[in-house]
C-alpha cells in the first residue's frame, strides 16, 4: 500500500466518506447542475497516458501501439523486477498534487480519467490507491473527477485504445460482460459516496466505424441498460455518461432515456471545428431534454482548437479536451520533454517483434546502462516540474495561460 495512503487518511475519508447531507452533481433536463442546482458548465481535460498509455504519446508510430505491447517492449527491455518498479512510479509520478493544482490555477474545473480495467480486479487495486489520492486532490482543488473506461473486458472497440485482442468481443461474450458489470460494480460501490466523482463514463468509443463492425450497433444500448441496472442496485447518486456507437459520435441509436440521472457523450476529432458536426447532438439535447457533453477532441492546431471550443460554448456544450499531458508535442496542456537517447528507444521499438525475430532484436537493443538510464530520466521527466507548459495550447481553451508548475512544497510562479 502507498505511502500516501497512511499520510493522507484523514482528507481521504474527507473526500470519500458516506454522509447522509452529502449532496452530488446531477442532471436537471438540458443541464448539469451543481449540488445546489447551480449550473455547472464543466471545461476538462484527458488524463490520458497515466493508466491507459499509448503508443502515439511515447512516440512509437510504427511500433507499439496498445498498453499490453508497450507493457512488452518495458518488460523485454527492463526485465520483470525492472519493469514492475518502472510501472509503479511511472503511475506514482504522471499524476501528482502539483499536476492537478497546476489544472485548477489554469481554469479547469474538471478531470475525466481513462481507466484500465485490469487495475480494478479487487476492492484494494491499484487503481483503487491511484483513483483515491488524485480524487482527495481534485476534492482540495474544487475540480470533479469523471471516471471514464477506456479499457474494457473483451474489448469495446477491437484496436489498441482499448488494450483488446484485436476485436470486440464485449457485444458478443456472455463471460466478458459479466466481467464488466464486476468491474463497474466495484467502482460504483467504492465511489458511491464521493461527490468529487461526477459522474461514470461508461465505455469510451465503443464499436469503431469499420464497415464490418456495424451490425454491433443494436447491443450497445442494451448493454449500457444491464449496465446501469447494476450500478444503480448500489449507487443511486451518479451521473451516467453514454456514448454513441463508431467511437461515441453515432448517437442515433439511442431512444428515449432510460435512467434519470444520466448524460450524452460524443468525442470530435479532425472535423470542420463549427456547429455543423454538433447538430445531431444538438438535436438529441432537444428531443429526449438531457444534457450533452464531449468528452475528447484535440490533437490539432491551436488555430482549430480555438475555433472548436467557440463553436461547443456557443451552443451550451461542456468539454474535455485530449490530452493534459504527452512527449514533446505541443497539442496538449504540458508536454514531456523526451530524455536523452530516446531515439534509440524508439528506434528499437519499431523493429518486428515476435520470438522468430529474437536474433535480429538483440542486435539493435541498446547497451543495457543506456536503457536503464533512458527509463530512469523519462520517471523524472514525466514530473510537472519538468515538463513544458504549452501556453498556446491553453490560450486556445481559453485558460489562463501565464502559469508554471508548482515545486513541490513550493509556490506557483
Amino acid at each position: 500500500m502507498f505511502k500516501f495512503r497512511l499520510l493522507q487518511l484523514p482528507l481521504l475519508l474527507l473526500a470519500l466518506s458516506s454522509q447522509g447531507s452529502a449532496q452530488f452533481a446531477h442532471t436537471d433536463h438540458k443541464q448539469i447542475v451543481d449540488a445546489a442546482g447551480k449550473p455547472l458548465f464543466l471545461r476538462a481535460t484527458n488524463l490520458g497516458n497515466w493508466l491507459v498509455p499509448e503508443g502515439y504519446m511515447w512516440l512509437f508510430q510504427g511500433g507499439p501501439q496498445s498498453p499490453s505491447e508497450i507493457r512488452a517492449l518495458v518488460l523485454e527491455l527492463l526485465g520483470p523486477e525492472g519493469s514492475a518498479a518502472f510501472w509503479q512510479k511511472y503511475r506514482e509520478n504522471y499524476v501528482t498534487r502539483e499536476d492537478i493544482a497546476l489544472l485548477h490555477r489554469a481554469g479547469f474545473n474538471a478531470i475525466r480519467v481513462p481507466l484500465h480495467y485490469s487495475l480494478f480486479e479487487s476492492d484494494n487495486a491499484e487503481g483503487f490507491q491511484l483513483l483515491d489520492r488524485l480524487i482527495v486532490w481534485s476534492r482540495a482543488e474544487n475540480m470533479y473527477v469523471i471516471l471514464d473506461l477506456h479499457a474494457a473486458p473483451g474489448g469495446q472497440t477491437g484496436t489498441n485504445i482499448d488494450d483488446s485482442a484485436g476485436y470486440p468481443w464485449l457485444y458478443q461474450s456472455p463471460q466478458e460482460q459479466e466481467h464488466l458489470i464486476a468491474i463497474w460494480r466495484r467502482l460504483a460501490t467504492h465511489y458511491r459516496d464521493a461527490p468529487a466523482v461526477l459522474g461514470y463514463d461508461l465505455l469510451n468509443e465503443p464499436i469503431p466505424h469499420f464497415l464490418k463492425l456495424a451490425a454491433l450497433n443494436s447491443s450497445l444500448e442494451p448493454l449500457y441498460k444491464k449496465l446501469a441496472g447494476e450500478i444503480r442496485k448500489v449507487d443511486a447518486h451518479h451521473i451516467l455518461f453514454l456514448g454513441g456507437a463508431q467511437r461515441i459520435e453515432k448517437i442515433s441509436v439511442f431512444g428515449k432515456p432510460f435512467d434519470a440521472n444520466v448524460t450524452y457523450t460524443f468525442n470530435k476529432y479532425w472535423k470542420a471545428p463549427d456547429e455543423s458536426v454538433l447538430q445531431q447532438y444538438i438535436d438529441f439535447r432537444e428531443r429526449y431534454d438531457v444534457p450533452i457533453w464531449m468528452g475528447e477532441s484535440g490533437e490539432n492546431t491551436d488555430e482549430w482548437i480555438a475555433q472548436f471550443v467557440k463553436a461547443l460554448e456557443k451552443n451550451s456544450i461542456g468539454w474535455a479536451f485530449w490530452p493534459y499531458k504527452k512527449m514533446e508535442k505541443p497539442s496538449a496542456v504540458v508536454s514531456i520533454i523526451p530524455p536523452s537517447d530516446w531515439g534509440k528507444i524508439v528506434e528499437f521499438a519499431k523493429l518486428p517483434r515476435g520470438t522468430g525475430r529474437a536474433e535480429e532484436r538483440l542486435k539493435a537493443r541498446p547497451e543495457q546502462q543506456t536503457i536503464a538510464r533512458v527509463f530512469a530520466e523519462l520517471l523524472e521527466n514525466v514530473r510537472p516540474q519538468k515538463c513544458r507548459v504549452n501556453q498556446g495550447y491553453l490560450k486556445a481553451l481559453g485558460m489562463k495561460s501565464d502559469i508554471a508548475p508548482v515545486s513541490a512544497g513550493g509556490s506557483a510562479n
